[in-house]
């Protein structure tokens, strides 16, 4: 048996079935995401039929995504030591039933590989390697078991200029977790709603119900200064979610429609824009405060 299969096997203990659930999804990753993403061009004309959210509530509370900042991505990708915080709590940060461990093990360790979701629907090629994993669990099993994904191992530097590029670019930052990978973290995608499926799944379920989404909200909200804005419309063009819009007197800003990922703030030229942590919306995903709640529960990090 190979190293990471037998790793797969460890992580998951006597669930034979999320094993085989985890080394079929990530060994087949791209067929396993075109099949979803071919699931959800019927869907879209459904979504008149309301009790098909409870399908998307099922689905979503096994096989979810937090958007992060661009600053927690940076805190996520310069981690040195282990982070393993597992507990009820975590919903306040990732607001799911089953998968919401935080956990980064070896997390020096950062791999990338072709992102099935950019793959099955159609994504320029310069685009398509951007699906990054932290943690030498998964990464070795990308580089053992997925190599007509065109896994790479990089360095932490490199995946942070990768998440910059795509950032610049208009592309969110996502963590994302599932049941069957052992209700954790450990891929970070660049994320763009014309390529993603998670993003298309959360676009036509909230159409039935808005409260049904894959996608968690950063945590965070925009604070404007008014007085440095030029209305250039830079923010309204950024922003992918319906938050930030232009009208006649200059930007308007839907604060529950906010999901905080950041971009609106980064093309600001002015610096009329900035991120607050908002005590309404889930917490976000900052190993500052993961830290502290491990020293909480257990008086050091482990």
């Amino acid at each position: 048996m190979r190293e990471s299969t037998k790793i797969l096997m460890k992580k998951h203990g006597w669930r034979i079935d999320r094993a085989l659930h985890n080394y079929i999804y990530f060994r087949w990753y791209y067929p396993y995401v075109k099949a979803v993403s071919l699931l959800l061009r019927p869907l879209k004309y459904l979504t008149w039929f309301k009790p098909l959210k409870y399908m998307g509530i099922m689905a979503f509370n096994r096989y979810h995504a937090k958007l992060i900042s661009s600053g927690d991505a940076k805190k996520i990708f310069t981690l040195k030591e282990d982070v393993r915080l597992i507990s009820d709590g975590n919903r306040r940060i990732v607001p799911y039933k089953y998968a919401h461990k935080i956990i980064f093990q070896d997390p020096e360790y950062v791999a990338v590989m072709d992102c099935p979701c950019k793959k099955s629907l159609g994504a320029p090629a310069d685009t398509i390697n951007s699906c990054i994993v932290v943690g030498s669990g998964t990464g070795k099993f990308w580089m053992d078991a997925c190599k007509k994904y065109n896994p790479g191992k990089i360095s932490q530097e490199e995946a942070l200029s990768i998440v910059k590029h795509f950032r610049s670019k208009g592309f969110i930052t996502q963590a994302f977790f599932k049941v069957a990978t052992g209700g954790s973290t450990g891929v970070i995608c660049n994320c763009h709603p014309d390529t993603c499926v998670s993003l298309k799944a959360s676009s036509i379920t909230r159409k039935i119900d808005k409260n049904v989404t894959m996608n968690a909200k950063s945590g965070y909200s925009v604070s404007r200064d008014l007085s440095k804005c030029k209305k250039c419309g830079l923010c309204a063009a950024a922003c992918h979610f319906g938050s930030m819009t232009m009208g006649p007197d200059g930007p308007a800003y839907d604060r529950a429609e906010c999901m905080g990922c950041e971009l609106c703030v980064e093309v600001c030229p002015n610096g009329a824009l900035s991120l607050y942590v908002d005590p309404s919306k889930p917490l976000p995903l900052d190993m500052d405060f993961v830290k502290e709640e491990i020293k909480k529960n257990s008086g050091e990090i482990k």
